[in-house]
């Protein structure tokens, strides 16, 4: 990526004015008046045109108007000469140049406009006049063209002789039925204006016209070509093919910074090819947005940071062409230093300085009233003042900077600035007077204090441009200085009186003080001044004025002089400054304040050797805060923890001088972060920056998988079931289960490996296994670093019999029963779990499911004879489980013999089911009565008992996901209100979003059966 250029360094574009000159003052006519006049600023410059060639009827304004006092005057220059203005075909209004029928041969060029008073001339931008024109096509008309059907094709437009850029469309057969992109087998290159086609087909048969246009300013014109017959031939072999790129943009592309670019690139392929643009030397600008999926890459706005190699991509299922080409921003001029109106004296010595950045590097050039500058060390005199010009440009665009030079001459005079009449003085310190006349030349200057001429002594000093210093004032000094001011044209004075007033001393100041963290503290300051003067006092902390006017800020004023400051903070240590002043002068006192509290952050965190269980952690020392660190603990964050907490550590105890510690007790293969919090005797500090995260070194697993038994399932299996292991307990990658297994009273183990971390079910199949036979199980989990401790011996029988099963079911004539498989649904089928029916009934709950969870269901009939087929799956989803936090807020009020309860709505959460009322349980001696109400009623009134007993309310809500948690209330008569919070009362296998009840028809017959 490059940048625009500056000079005249490599990196610098300056052109400078320097004037030297002690020529003697020279008359000139019409003078500049200094303070009154002013030369022309242009306020609205002309802009360039583009005419329509032909149109003789129109007019062409180009707009000038500049600020100006007296009001500036007007000429303009085409092509170097004058305007004839006065002309009939040229006209001046105010200072717009207006042409009327323009005309091609002798209007076009480049227009200035030059705004002029006698303070000086200046030039505006130029501005070019040229004519449009878009002549007609070629009256023969190109060959026709046959292309077979799959393959690519062009239609050329060979625009007319045309100016200015042309855009392009193509129309089919008849006006106005415009070719479209369709899905990206047409392009028409804003380019050539060509037509392409990727892919023909059958119905592309046609008559197609390139369709032209121009924009002007004041008008627009079409035009359009003779027909171009396409005829595409049928083939039924449908062969395809990859893509070529036929469209390609330039190699070298110019781009100017703040436009907008554009690359086209189209390809011939069948299936049609997509495109796709990327920068190779970065990332593809975003403001590419659609068009980097497209057959133009358009990018607005360009700056130097889109400069690089671009390249497109056409590809479909046959394969894929590639093209690059390079863009290269430039800029047009624009400054970054211009010069300003300057007044100078004629003797004194001027710099003009003007900078500017471009690419290609602009050049610099300087105008003196509109004309060119030969030199830029000139002789300076009166009639060098003037408008002067800055001018740079390169290919792209010429800019310039205005400014106004008045060199001035004039005998000394202090109207506008005389000596001040009054200066006051403290006494034992310094005053300075100045003397600064307006004059040209520079005039000589000298004080005296009534008739004696003031020389530098050790307590006075004259400063060359005129200033006074007096130090170490006294009473004697007081008195009528005057300044007097000489030139060659004249001479001048001016008069002051000095006034000696008492010094301003500071007669208590701040003493230092040592507070805690949120103690106040007072600082005091007195000081003695001038009884005529007011006098102000000001604090400072660590150089910094303090704002003591707020009322929520720290700092108050107690009292004139004196500093609060409210619950004082560790920022707030350092050096508070009293300032005592007066308009004459100041006097200042300092204190240091030390604020001790909690330490400050460690430093330096760092974690090294990491092992299985633990890590060793460094630090640097914190700052102390003025009191000594007492110790140190260790906070540690892993994805499983809710937040930071307190880690186990050697030491355990870690000492105020400690820098490193070991964490032990982590778990292996786990992600940790680290902060470590020093503290002392006024509380514990800021936590530390947090390491860099850090994962343990894996170890074999130390504990067996949970929850083993299993049992069930169809003839010859045995099915075994545990709880799968949480990522805490897998303590490395590569993590499975093995599970043992034999039949009890036998010594040879059956030893299995299930792979998958989430598997929680083994399905054993044998055909020579015994229906219903016990077998013992254990279970241990392995990963790459080795195995861990076999679980408990269970114990778990295989798969019973169809007898046993009929008898289970209890039916004794056709022994026949039902058979319900489901399964979660991201589970194998194999995987699923049964229930059956007692008998012939239609209907079975499945409880123990898991809320919100799709399930597949389906359902099989067997008896002693055997299985029959399965009913279609079926696809269920349970329900969203019930609020589990009982109603909130509980309270009651007796009036009589009716009690009145209310309670606050329960809002479920996203993954609950909602709300739809609630329910109220009434407990009285054994006795109950359930009131049910709506969502919309937190509130039901009941009577009490007459024997001033007691009733026991239990209220809960309700909704489709059953019954939620219960809140208890025990309320009578005479005693306070008793609340107890239960758990969730309903039993799970009854709430309705965890469980299904199915309904099945079946039918028995002898040896088969059926069930849908």
């Amino acid at each position: 990526m490059s940048s625009p250029h500056l000079s005249p360094s490599p990196l610098v574009l300056s052109s400078s004015l320097s004037y030297r000159t002690v020529l003697p003052l020279t008359a000139c006519g019409d003078v500049c008046i200094t303070g009154h006049d002013s030369g022309p600023v242009f306020e609205e410059q002309p802009s360039s045109v583009v005419y329509p060639e032909g149109l003789s009827k129109g007019t062409v304004t180009l707009n000038c108007q500049a600020r100006a006092s007296p009001a500036a005057t007007y000429r303009w220059h085409v092509n170097g000469t004058n305007v004839p203005v006065g002309d009939l075909r040229y006209t001046l209004v105010a200072g717009n140049l207006v042409i009327s029928g323009p005309q091609y041969g002798s209007d076009g060029g480049s227009y200035q406009c030059l705004a002029m008073n006698r303070c000086g001339t200046v030039l505006s931008r130029v501005a070019n006049l040229k004519f449009g024109y878009l002549h007609d096509f070629s009256g023969e008309g190109q060959s026709p063209q046959t292309v077979y059907e799959g393959a690519g094709a062009f239609l050329a437009c060979q625009a007319p002789a045309h100016y200015p850029a042309l855009s392009y469309r193509w129309f089919v057969n008849d006006f106005p039925s415009f070719v479209k992109p369709d899905g990206g087998r047409w392009f028409v290159s804003q380019v050539t204006g060509n037509l392409y086609l990727a892919k023909a087909e059958p119905n592309d048969t046609a008559s197609y016209f390139c369709f032209t246009t121009i924009d002007m300013d004041i008008s627009t014109k079409s035009t359009f070509s003779k027909a171009n017959q396409l005829t595409v031939q049928p083939d039924g072999t449908g062969v395809k093919s990859a893509p070529a790129i036929k469209v390609r943009f330039p190699a070298e592309t110019y781009a100017l910074a703040g436009h907008t670019t554009q690359l086209e690139c189209f390809a011939y392929g069948n299936p049609i090819p997509k495109l796709r643009w990327r920068k190779v030397d970065g990332l593809l600008p975003s403001k590419a947005g659609a068009s980097a999926e497209g057959p133009i890459l358009t990018l607005p706005e360009m700056t130097f940071h889109d400069e690089g190699v671009y390249e497109c991509e056409a590809y479909n299922s046959e394969g894929r062409d590639k093209h690059q080409g390079r863009i290269n921003v430039q800029a047009q001029p624009e400054w970054l230093q211009v010069m300003s109106d300057s007044e100078v004296e004629i003797s004194s010595e001027l710099h003009w300085t003007c900078v500017a950045a471009g690419k290609p590097r602009p050049s610099i050039r300087w105008l003196r009233n509109g004309q060119p500058l030969s030199t830029q060390v000139i002789n300076l005199a009166l009639e060098d003042s003037g408008m002067y010009q800055c001018v740079a440009e390169n290919k792209h665009d010429t800019i310039y900077s205005n400014a106004e030079l008045r060199v001035q001459v004039q005998a000394p005079d202090f109207r506008s600035n005389p000596v001040r009449r009054l200066v006051p003085a403290a006494r034992g310190g310094q005053v300075m007077l100045e003397c600064r006349p307006r004059a040209a030349p520079k005039p000589t200057l000298f004080w005296s204090r009534g008739t004696e001429l003031l020389t530098n002594s050790s307590r006075v000093t004259v400063t060359p441009d005129g200033i006074l210093w007096i130090h170490n004032i006294s009473r004697a000094d007081e008195g009528k200085y005057t300044c007097f001011a000489e030139n060659y044209l004249g001479k001048a004075n001016s008069t002051g009186h000095l006034s000696v007033r008492d010094a301003t001393k500071i007669t208590l100041a701040p003493s230092n003080a040592d507070i805690n963290q949120e103690e106040n503290v007072t600082l005091q300051c007195h000081a003695s001044h001038d009884p005529t003067m007011d006098l102000t006092f000001t604090w400072a902390h660590n150089g910094a004025l303090l704002d003591l006017e707020d009322p929520a800020g720290p700092y108050h004023r107690e009292t004139i002089g004196d500093l609060l400051i409210v619950s004082g903070q560790l920022s707030q240590a350092g050096t508070y400054s009293c300032t005592a002043q007066t308009v004459v002068d100041s006097a200042s006192a300092s204190a240091k304040l030390v604020v001790r509290g909690p330490p400050g952050p460690p430093g330096g965190l760092v974690v090294k050797n990491v092992a299985e269980t633990s890590a060793e952690l460094r630090w640097s020392r914190g700052y102390d805060n003025h009191s000594p660190i007492g110790k140190y603990v260790i906070m540690g964050c892993s994805p499983l923890s809710s937040g930071w907490r307190t880690m186990r550590t050697e030491p355990s105890n870690i000492e105020g001088n400690a820098e490193s510690a070991r964490v032990v007790g982590l778990l292996p293969w786990m992600d940790y972060e680290f902060q470590v919090i020093a503290s002392n005797i006024l509380g514990s500090g800021e936590p530390s920056m947090s390491s860099h995260t850090v994962r343990t070194q894996q170890a074999a697993p130390t504990v067996a998988p949970s929850g083993l038994g299993g049992g069930g399932g169809d003839r010859n299996e045995l099915i075994i079931t545990w709880t799968p292991m949480a990522r805490e307990y897998q303590n490395g990658d590569g993590f499975g289960y093995i599970l043992a297994f034999r039949k009890r009273n036998t010594p040879t183990w059956v030893v299995e490996r299930v792979s998958n971390v989430e598997s929680s079910r083994y399905v054993y199949s044998n055909q020579s296994l015994s229906p219903y036979c016990p077998f013992e199980v254990k279970i241990k989990a392995y990963n790459r670093k080795g195995e861990g401790p076999f679980s408990q011996i269970a114990l778990v029988h295989s798969a019973p019999s169809f007898s046993q099963r009929c008898t289970v079911c209890g039916i004794s004539t056709l022994k026949c029963c039902l058979q319900i498989r489901y399964w979660r649904q991201h589970e194998r089928e194999a995987a699923a779990d049964r229930v059956r029916t007692a008998g012939l009934e239609t209907t079975a709950r499945v409880a123990g499911l898991r809320p919100s969870t799709r399930y597949h269901v389906t359902v099989l009939a067997y008896n002693s004879a055997g299985t029959g087929p399965a009913s279609p799956k079926s696809t269920v989803t349970t329900r969203r489980p019930p609020p589990n936090r009982p109603p909130g807020n509980v309270f009651w009020k007796t009036d009589g013999s009716w009690v009145t309860v209310r309670w606050d709505h329960v809002k479920a959460l996203g993954n609950e089911s909602a709300v739809l009322g609630y329910k109220v349980l009434y407990k009285h001696e054994g006795q109950s009565a359930l009131k049910v109400l709506d969502k919309g009623k937190t509130s039901v009134t009941l009577p009490l008992p007459k024997d001033n007993g007691y009733v026991v309310l239990e209220i809960r809500s309700w909704g489709e996901g059953g019954d939620g948690a219960a809140h208890e209330t025990i309320v009578s008569r005479d005693s306070e209100m008793k609340d107890r919070n239960l758990s969730q009362q309903n039993n799970p296998v009854l709430a309705g979003f965890e469980h299904l009840v199915l309904k099945c028809c079946l039918i028995c017959r002898s040896g088969q059966n059926e069930a849908t």
